[in-house]
């Protein structure tokens, strides 16, 4: 189980890893050990709580695929373990976030202080570009 919150755990058979050959440099090992990992976890599938699911699948997140899987690909470190236990905390981190729901916009007027403030600046901004034209004799 993945710990989400202090009351939900998210069970990790929902969870599929498909171990990859990594990219780049590295030297041999790169070349024989499949250290990279990819992690899927399909949204609209799983067992998180509808608004969680909605709130995943409107993000704009690149690793979220058009049907709803989000792909995590993990090859920071050289051992498939720490890259399974890096997916899971980028996975983890993702899904904490979209636990807390976004504070409703609450529209504001300006106060009567503040109107007054911006009229009278650029009254003075007026005032100056007045003063710039061309001198007069007069």
């Amino acid at each position: 189980m993945l710990p989400i919150t202090d009351d939900y755990a998210l069970p990790l058979e929902e969870i599929e890893w498909v171990a990859v050959r990594a990219q780049g440099a590295g030297g041999q090992n790169v070349n024989k050990v499949a250290t990279t990992i990819h992690l899927r976890f399909d949204i609209p599938a799983s067992s998180l709580p509808a608004a969680w699911k909605a709130r995943l699948l409107q993000l704009r997140d690149h690793r979220i695929t058009d049907d709803g899987v989000l792909v995590i690909k993990a090859q920071r470190y050289r051992s498939q373990e720490r890259n399974r236990a890096d997916a899971l905390a980028q996975l983890q981190e993702l899904v904490q976030r979209v636990t807390v729901e976004p504070k409703k916009r609450r529209a504001t007027t300006p106060t009567a202080a503040s109107r007054r403030q911006r009229i009278e600046g650029k009254k003075q901004r007026g005032q100056i570009k007045a003063l710039r034209g061309p001198v007069r004799d007069g």
